[in-house]
C-alpha cells in the first residue's frame, strides 16, 4: 500500500520572490550557454594560450589543495576537538577569506608576504623565496581563498562524529596520532572529500587575489580565470568558451557532491547493509552460548587475560583508586573481581569510569593497577579497556580488524594480531563473522565483538558501560552468559555500569551503589539484595522501599503513616523499610488474623512480570505498595484497575536498614 502525500500549495507572496531568485541566478548561466559558439568551441579551448593557462591552473589548484590539506586538516581538528581561549577568533579568521573582497585579500597578501611586507624580506634573504609575480605566489593566493572551504566542511564532519569512537580507540592503546589516522579520518572521509573538492574548485577559479598578489604573467601566474579576463578584451567569443569550461567544472563538482557540503561521518548505519535478525536462542540447559567455531573454543586464547601464558607469568592486577572531584570515593579490589556500579541517573557512574580512563575533567583518579601507578599516564598507556554502551565498533573495519585493533596499537605484528583476534572471536561464538562489518552484525553479535576487542587488548582494568542495555531479553541472556564465562578467568578487575538487577546479581562479586558521586553501599550482591541502603536500589531490585523515622513501635512514615516491624532500632533514627512484593497480601475485604500492618487502597496498575502479576496499590495512609500475585489469585479476587482492596504485611516480613 503506497503512502499518499499531501501537497501544500505555497503562498504566492513567498513563491513569487523564490521564483524570481531562481531566474536571477539562472539568467547568467543561460547567457553563457546561448552566446557560446559551439562550432568554434574546440578551436577556442585548444588554442596555445588557453592550453597553457589551463595547465598552469591545474598545477596551482592542485598545489593549493595539497597545502590546504596539510594545514587545514589539523586546523579543522583543533577547532572541532580542542577547547581553547580565542576559538571564536580563530574561526573568524578561517571564514574571513570567504567574505573578504578578493582584491583586498591580494593586497593583504602583498603586505604580509610581498618584498616590502612583514615576512617577504625575511623569506627572500633567508630562503631565496620571492612569492609575488611567481607561480608560488599564485599558489599562496589560491590557498588563502580556498582553504576555508576544507576547514569548514571537515570541522562539520568532525563535529558530527561521536567522540566515543576515538576514546575507545585510545583505551585500546592507540596514541592520538594513530587514532586520528586509523579512526577519525576514515570516519569523516565524506566530509574530507567534499571539502577537498570544493577547495580544488575554488582554487581553480581564483582571480582577484591572484592578479593582485602574483600578477598576470603568461606561463607563470596567468591562470585560466586571468586568461578569460584578457580574452574579453580582444576575443569575447573565446572568453565565453573558456568561461563555459570553468562553469562545467564547477557544476560537475557540485553535482558530484550532491549537496553534501559538510560531509557525513561514517556510522554503522551507513557502512553496510541493514542489521540482520538476531540469532535464535539455543534451547536446553547449558546452551546459552552459541557454539564456537575456532581452534580455541575450549580454552582461553593464547596470551590472553586468563590464558596459560598470562597465568604462567603471574600477571595479576589488583586495583586501588582514589577518586576526587564530582566523585569522592576510594576503590580497592583484588584480581578477578567484578564490580557492578549502580545508582540513579546522575549518580556519577559513567563519570567514575571516565575518571579511571583519564577522559574527564569532572573527576580525577589516583589509579594503581598492580604495582604500577598510572595516574599521570595518558589514556592509551593505562591499559584500561572501555566498552561504551553502544560498543563503538569502528564501522569502516571488519569484526576481525576491530578485534585486532588494540593488539596492533600495542605493537603486535599483523599476522599475530589477527590470529589472536580470531581466537577471541571464536571464544565468544562469533568467529564465523570475522569478515563482516558492524553494520552487518546483529546487536548481540556486535556486542560480543566489542567484548572480544576489549579483552584481546590485554587490559589490566576492564570498564563496561551498560554493555547489554541495547539488547533484547533473549540476546541479553546469551551475552550475559558469555561475559560471565570470560570474566571468571580475567586477571584484572572489571567494573560494569548497569541498571539491570539480574546483571548486577549474576555478573558481579560486589555491588557499588553510588549517590551524588559518593559510595552509598559497597557489598556482595546477596547483602545488597537483602539490605539495600537506597530506595532506588531497592526498587531496582523489585522491592518496596519506604523511608521513615524509627519510633517505639516501628517506623513513622510521614503524616499519620505507621509501619509495625519486628526488629528494633534506636528511636529517632532514619531508616529504610524493605518489603518484598511477594510478602504483600491482597484482599477484597479487611483481613483478620495475625497481620499487624493493614491498609485500604485502590489498584492503580497491574503488570505481568514473567509468570506472575505485579499489582500497584495506592493508599491515603501509606506510600504506594507493590504486591506480587499469581494470575489465578488475581482472577479469583477479581483484581482490576480501580478496584478497592486491602493490603497486609506481617511485621516479620519487614526489614529495616538504618540510613
Amino acid at each position: 500500500m503506497s503512502r499518499l502525500r499531501t501537497r501544500t500549495r505555497p503562498p504566492l507572496a513567498l513563491a513569487l520572490p523564490a521564483l524570481l531568485a531562481v531566474a536571477f541566478l539562472l539568467m547568467p548561466l543561460i547567457g553563457i550557454l546561448s552566446r557560446t559558439q559551439w562550432g568554434e568551441l574546440g578551436t577556442h579551448l585548444t588554442s596555445p594560450g588557453v592550453v597553457e593557462a589551463l595547465k598552469l591552473s591545474l598545477v596551482v589548484s592542485l598545489w593549493a589543495l595539497g597545502l590546504s590539506l596539510l594545514l587545514g586538516v589539523p586546523l579543522a581538528w583543533l577547532l572541532a576537538r580542542v577547547p581553547f581561549k580565542g576559538k571564536a577568533l580563530v574561526r573568524s579568521l578561517v571564514l574571513l577569506p570567504m567574505v573578504l573582497p578578493p582584491t583586498v585579500g591580494g593586497v593583504a597578501l602583498l603586505l604580509g608576504f610581498g618584498r616590502r611586507g612583514l615576512l617577504g624580506p625575511w623569506l627572500e634573504d633567508t630562503f631565496g623565496i620571492t612569492l609575488p609575480f611567481h607561480t608560488s605566489g599564485a599558489v599562496v593566493a589560491a590557498t588563502f581563498v580556498a582553504m576555508p572551504f576544507l576547514v569548514i566542511s571537515l570541522e562539520g564532519a568532525l563535529g558530527g562524529l561521536k567522540q566515543s569512537y576515538e576514546e575507545t580507540a585510545a583505551s585500546l592503546g592507540a596514541p592520538p596520532v594513530r587514532v586520528f589516522f586509523t579512526v577519525t579520518l576514515p570516519m569523516v572521509a565524506p566530509g574530507l572529500v567534499a571539502g577537498a573538492a570544493l577547495t580544488w574548485a575554488r582554487a581553480l577559479g581564483e582571480f582577484g587575489a591572484t592578479i593582485t598578489f602574483a600578477g598576470n604573467l603568461p606561463g607563470t601566474t596567468q591562470t585560466l580565470p586571468l586568461q578569460v579576463y584578457l580574452l574579453l578584451q580582444d576575443k569575447p567569443e573565446a572568453a565565453t568558451s573558456v568561461s563555459l569550461l570553468l562553469l562545467a567544472i564547477a557544476m560537475g563538482v557540485l553535482i558530484a557532491l550532491r549537496g553534501r557540503w559538510t560531509g557525513t561521518p561514517v556510522t554503522a548505519k551507513d557502512a553496510g547493509a541493514g542489521l540482520p535478525a538476531e540469532e535464535p536462542a539455543p534451547s536446553g540447559p547449558g546452551q546459552d552460548v552459541p557454539p564456537s567455531d575456532g581452534p580455541h573454543a575450549d580454552g582461553p586464547a593464547p596470551g590472553a587475560p586468563g590464558g596459560k601464558a598470562a597465568r604462567a607469568e603471574g600477571d595479576r592486577w589488583p586495583l586501588h583508586a582514589e577518586v576526587t572531584g564530582f566523585n569522592e570515593l576510594t576503590l580497592d579490589a583484588e584480581p578477578g573481581t567484578t564490580i557492578a556500579v549502580v545508582g540513579e541517573n546522575g549518580a556519577g557512574k559513567t563519570t567514575l569510569l571516565r575518571a579511571l580512563l583519564g577522559l574527564t575533567p569532572r573527576a580525577h583518579a589516583r589509579l594503581r593497577l598492580g604495582d604500577t601507578d598510572v595516574t599521570t599516564l595518558p589514556p592509551h598507556r593505562r591499559q584500561v579497556a572501555w566498552v561504551p554502551q553502544d560498543g563503538a565498533l569502528f564501522p569502516h573495519l571488519t569484526a576481525l580488524a576491530n578485534t585486532a585493533y588494540g593488539l596492533r596499537a600495542r605493537g603486535a605484528g599483523r599476522a599475530e594480531a589477527r590470529r589472536e583476534a580470531q581466537a577471541w572471536l571464536d571464544r565468544l561464538g562469533v568467529g564465523r563473522l570475522a569478515r563482516r562489518k558492524p553494520a552487518q552484525l546483529s546487536g548481540g553479535q556486535a556486542q560480543r565483538v566489542a567484548l572480544a576487542r576489549a579483552l584481546a587488548a590485554r587490559p589490566r582494568l576492564l570498564l563496561l558501560d551498560e554493555p547489554l542495555a541495547a539488547l533484547d531479553q533473549t540476546t541479553r541472556a546469551h551475552v550475559r552468559h558469555t561475559l560471565r564465562t570470560h570474566l571468571s578467568g580475567f586477571d584484572g578487575v572489571c567494573l560494569i555500569v548497569t541498571h539491570d538487577p539480574v546483571e548486577a546479581v549474576s555478573l558481579a562479586d560486589r555491588v557499588l551503589v553510588l549517590s551524588d558521586g559518593r559510595t552509598l553501599q559497597d557489598a556482595a550482591p546477596a547483602e545488597v539484595t537483602r539490605r539495600p541502603r537506597s530506595p532506588w536500589v531497592a526498587r531496582m531490585l523489585g522491592r518496596n522501599a519506604w523511608p521513615g523515622t524509627t519510633s517505639a513501635d516501628g517506623l513513622a512514615l510521614g503524616p499519620g503513616g505507621r509501619l509495625v516491624v519486628a526488629e528494633a532500632l534506636p528511636e529517632g533514627a532514619e531508616a529504610l523499610a524493605i518489603i518484598a512484593p511477594e510478602a504483600v497480601s491482597v484482599h477484597r475485604e479487611r483481613p483478620g488474623g495475625s497481620p499487624r500492618n493493614i491498609w485500604p487502597g485502590t489498584i492503580r496498575e497491574i503488570t505481568a512480570v514473567g509468570s506472575r502479576l505485579r499489582v500497584l496499590v495506592g493508599s491515603a495512609e501509606v506510600p504506594d505498595l507493590v504486591a506480587e500475585v499469581t494470575p489465578e489469585a488475581a482472577a479469583e479476587l477479581g483484581l482490576a484497575d480501580g478496584a478497592a482492596v486491602w493490603t497486609s504485611v506481617k511485621a516479620t516480613e519487614v526489614t529495616l536498614v538504618r540510613l
